[in-house]
């Protein structure tokens, strides 16, 4: 039954968000959760996100064969692609697969060598003291991800396109210029905090709940990161249908 784990989620997430007894113990994890998450991922979304530019300038190139539409076309593309589709969902299921499986087994390693238990035998609030730093961090540092994405991904569409003639610079920059939407970029923002929370509460609810050994902490690290995956897609069609 789907309510069961859905219920657990929900109560899971009750406690998560429970009111601190020190702030000053989570300062510390929060920023060290950030740069793990940020400066951890930036590597990586980078390379990703130049060639999902490149890639996506020179196939619109290729599809567009007709005289009648202008190349700055390609450039319009490119930005509303990146902006809406590509930076904020592919970041975040290349996220789910490094962040979101690091998050379930490091949880889930706490819990079968019963570290958590130690923590709420002394009282704390274990949820709140091992996800909530990671939620804080996820849904501040991946939306900075995803604007630089969204830069890295039109340079290197920019770059693509003049290096094989696709067309020239002045038609790149008055593409990526010509008629924006600035609530296309409020759509983008809103869906990288909706995923950045769905990969960490995800994957932190699945080694959270984890039994068992070393075996069942990589089955729940496979598992987070396929659900986060199915449910970020899902979302995407969700904040779509509802914003645009």
């Amino acid at each position: 039954m789907i309510f069961h784990p859905l219920g657990k989620y929900i109560l899971l997430l009750r406690a998560v968000f429970r009111r601190p007894e020190k702030w000053n113990i989570y300062r510390k994890e929060i920023i060290n959760e950030m740069v793990s998450i940020g400066v951890g991922s930036l590597g990586i979304i980078a390379i990703i996100s130049v060639f999902l530019g490149a890639v996506t300038t020179v196939q619109t190139a290729f599809q567009l064969v007709s005289d009648f539409i202008p190349k700055s076309v390609i450039g319009m593309i490119l930005r509303d692609s990146s902006i809406l589709e590509l930076s904020p969902t592919i970041s975040a299921v290349v996220l789910a697969g490094k962040v979101g499986s690091s998050v379930a087994s490091q949880i889930g390693t706490m819990r079968v060598t019963e570290q958590i238990d130690a923590l709420e035998i002394m009282g704390i609030n274990s949820p709140g003291y091992l996800i909530l730093p990671k939620i804080i961090a996820a849904v501040t540092t991946i939306p900075l991800l995803v604007i630089i994405s969204i830069g890295l991904c039109i340079l290197g569409g920019y770059f693509a396109g003049t290096a094989s003639e696709a067309l020239t610079e002045q038609d790149f920059i008055t593409g990526i210029t010509t008629d924006f939407n600035p609530f296309t970029f409020t759509v983008c923002m809103v869906k990288a905090i909706i995923f950045a929370f769905i990969i960490t509460s995800v994957s932190a609810y699945q080694g959270f709940y984890t039994s068992g050994g070393a075996l069942e902490v990589g089955r729940s690290s496979t598992k987070a990161v396929v659900i986060s995956c199915i449910t970020i897609l899902s979302a995407d069609y969700v904040i779509a249908q509802l914003l645009l």
